[in-house]
Order: structure tokens, then C-alpha cells, then sequence
């Protein structure tokens, strides 16, 4: 009887230990009012594609800003992924958090808001169930992150005409009329653009005249725009694209600079600037609006900006993955 139960208790014993191992924790950050609030409807059906793929779940709803990246800082170390779901505001919260730790924790993102800008680069779906099967199926894609004055970002940093734009749009106007809210509030504030003289410096070169607008990226779309940052952008070289547009002088220049942005063509106009680099300051006589991923960055009259190469691994879809990322 003695040596016909231990096997059957060395059995049970490891079956529940394989069960237990099988279980992997995830801490799941959600904006329940981006995207007109439609993850709500879907919430169920995502929280039951990852309890099938083994995680047990940890929910945390955000109630205000900040609020992702606090329980990023604060709970990222406990679980064997971190996922949020949101828009563009809600991932940079998120990684902001998750930088201010030493783990390298995998990070799942369902975008779930106005623009996405980021789950585009990353081909991530609109559908939100098919981009919780790429969290459960898929593979993690190291991308830089962008350092602004030491706070991460994690595709764009920005300045000048329309910076103001996204953070200044009422959330209830972007639900309701998604990107024409940005277009609409961009259109009123132009006639208010003054230009800024500033100096960029980067690898030993120095420009200095009066902007409009710059933007330095890691994403292959700005605000809905896709192509705007340039061609061939690789979210895993230690490189930003840098584009500045210097102040219009006349209608002219308008107009060409127009069907330069349009055409994807900057060399069609002398009023833009266009280059590519892992270090940016940027310096001027007065403090200057930025924006950070779409959020207010607070006004500075110096800004260092440098790009964290691989900082960060992010969940995507296995045919995705170059070999080099593999």
C-alpha cells in the first residue's frame, strides 16, 4: 500500500506544480474613456484570450493622468508582463513608468484611442481581441525609447505650431469626432503660429534660425499622418528622424511647403529641415510649449533629447520580427 501511493502522490504533486508554472502574471493597465470608451464592451472577451493563454490577471483601470504610470512604477517587477490598452497618451504613461525601473518586463499594448500613432508602427490591429492574440501569441520587438530632459517618451517630441493641439482637445471631442478634432483645433490655432529662433545642436552641427515647428520621432506616423516622419523608419536603430520647418515668409512659401508635407517630398521646399540622429538639444531665449507622445510636456527653453536604443520590448506579431530582432 506504502510504495503504491507514493507514486501516485509524486504525481499529483507534480501536476499542480506544472500548473502553477503554466500560470504567468500579467498586470493589465486599461483607459477606460479612450476610443470613445469601446473597450468597455470588449473588456470580457479580452480578460477571458489571456486567462486561456495562461496569465492570471491583474486589472487596473486608470481614473485620471498619471495614473498609468504610477502602477507601472510601482507594480511592473511583480509580473511577467505588462499590458495597457488605450491611446498613444496611455502607452507613453506606461512606459514612462516602466523606465524608471531596472527590469526589462515585456509590455502588450491594445490601442484603444483616437490616433494610435505607435500601434501602427508596430502593425498592431484596430480590433482590440486580435491584438490580445498577438499578446498571448506573439514575440517581443526591442524598440528604442526617447529620453526629453531625462522623462521618456516613446515616438514623438514636439514643439511649435499645433503642439498644443493634442493636449488641449477636449477628450469627450476626440471620442466623438476622432481625428478631425486635431485638424479642426490645428486649423484655428495657425493663424496664431510665431515663430521661435532657436539653435539645434546634433553630432557637431549647429543650426540656428527662426521655427515654426519641429518634431523628433521614432514612428512611422505623427497624428494620423502616415509617411510625415519620413521613409524607412526603424524603431530599433538609436536613430530619431528630426523634421523642423522654419518660419514662412510668404504665401509662397506656404503653398510649397504644403505640397512638400503632401507629397512626402522635403526636398521640395527650403523651409523644412530634415535629418536623423540619437542626440538632439534644442535651446532658445524663451521657454517653448512642448509635447510628449500627444501630452502636455511642459514649456522649457533648453531640451536634451536622446534616444535609448532597444530600450524596451514590446509584444508583436511573430511576422513582424526581422531576423535581426530575433
Amino acid at each position: 500500500m506504502w510504495n503504491t501511493s507514493i507514486p501516485h502522490l509524486f504525481y499529483f504533486m507534480i501536476r499542480h506544480l506544472c500548473y502553477y508554472q503554466r500560470m504567468k502574471k500579467m498586470l493589465f493597465i486599461y483607459n477606460p474613456k479612450a476610443g470613445r470608451g469601446r473597450i468597455r464592451a470588449e473588456l470580457a472577451d479580452i480578460l477571458d484570450i489571456f486567462a486561456a493563454g495562461g496569465y492570471e490577471i491583474t486589472i487596473a483601470p486608470t481614473r485620471k493622468n498619471g495614473d498609468a504610470e504610477r502602477i507601472a512604477a510601482e507594480r511592473e517587477s511583480e509580473y511577467d508582463i505588462v499590458v495597457c490598452c488605450g491611446g498613444d497618451g496611455t502607452l507613453d504613461e506606461t512606459v514612462r513608468g516602466m523606465m524608471q525601473n531596472p527590469g526589462r518586463t515585456p509590455l502588450g499594448y491594445i490601442p484603444a484611442g483616437s490616433t494610435n500613432d505607435f500601434g501602427g508602427s508596430l502593425a498592431l490591429p484596430k480590433d482590440m481581441l486580435k491584438s490580445a492574440e498577438i499578446i498571448v501569441d506573439g514575440m517581443d520587438k526591442a524598440v528604442d525609447v526617447g529620453l526629453f530632459n531625462k522623462e521618456a517618451f516613446i515616438y514623438v517630441a514636439a514643439f511649435g505650431a499645433f503642439t498644443e493641439v493634442s493636449y488641449s482637445t477636449d477628450q469627450d471631442m476626440k471620442n466623438a469626432i476622432g481625428h478631425s478634432a486635431y485638424i479642426l483645433e490645428g486649423i484655428k490655432s495657425f493663424m496664431n503660429i510665431r515663430p521661435h529662433h532657436m539653435k539645434i545642436e546634433h553630432d557637431g552641427e549647429s543650426i540656428e534660425d527662426n521655427f515654426i515647428y519641429g518634431m523628433i520621432t521614432n514612428s512611422v506616423s505623427v497624428g494620423g499622418i502616415r509617411g510625415i516622419t519620413g521613409d524607412n523608419v526603424d524603431l530599433a536603430d538609436g536613430l530619431f528622424e528630426v523634421n523642423l520647418i522654419k518660419e514662412l515668409r510668404t504665401p509662397i512659401e506656404f503653398q510649397q511647403l504644403l505640397g512638400a508635407l503632401a507629397m512626402g517630398r522635403y526636398d521640395l521646399s527650403d523651409r523644412i529641415v530634415s535629418f536623423t540622429s540619437g542626440q538632439i538639444t534644442v535651446t532658445s531665449d524663451e521657454s517653448i510649449a512642448w509635447t510628449l507622445d500627444g501630452e502636455d510636456g511642459g514649456k522649457h527653453n533648453r531640451a536634451e533629447i536622446r534616444n535609448v536604443n532597444r530600450a524596451i520590448d514590446i509584444r508583436v506579431a511573430r511576422d513582424l520580427l526581422s531576423t535581426k530582432d530575433m
